[in-house]
């Protein structure tokens, strides 16, 4: 696959992973006390983004092909999501 076309699929995995994620696991308590209706969905996307690029490259590090590699973007994306939800 050319790197535009690496590049999209990675975007788009993480701009899925952070609307299932914001659907599914919603804001946390103490979010929706600071923020109220004011939390977009736009966050979790650009975090979902961020946590797929981060996982992509962890497993391009890795040496693992490139089917895994996109599991590890999807995987990142979770990990990156779950750990600012916490931290939120």
């Amino acid at each position: 696959m050319t790197p535009a076309v690496v590049f999209l699929i990675v975007l788009a995995i993480g701009i899925v992973a952070g609307f299932i994620f914001d659907r599914f696991a919603g804001p946390g308590w103490l979010s929706r006390q600071m923020a109220g209706g004011t939390r977009s969905l736009v966050t979790s996307m650009l975090i979902g983004i961020a946590g797929s690029f981060i996982g992509f490259h962890v497993a391009g590090l890795l040496a693992l092909s490139q089917t895994l590699a996109f599991v590890a973007a999807a995987l990142g994306a979770a990990v990156v999501l779950w750990g600012w939800r916490m931290a939120r």
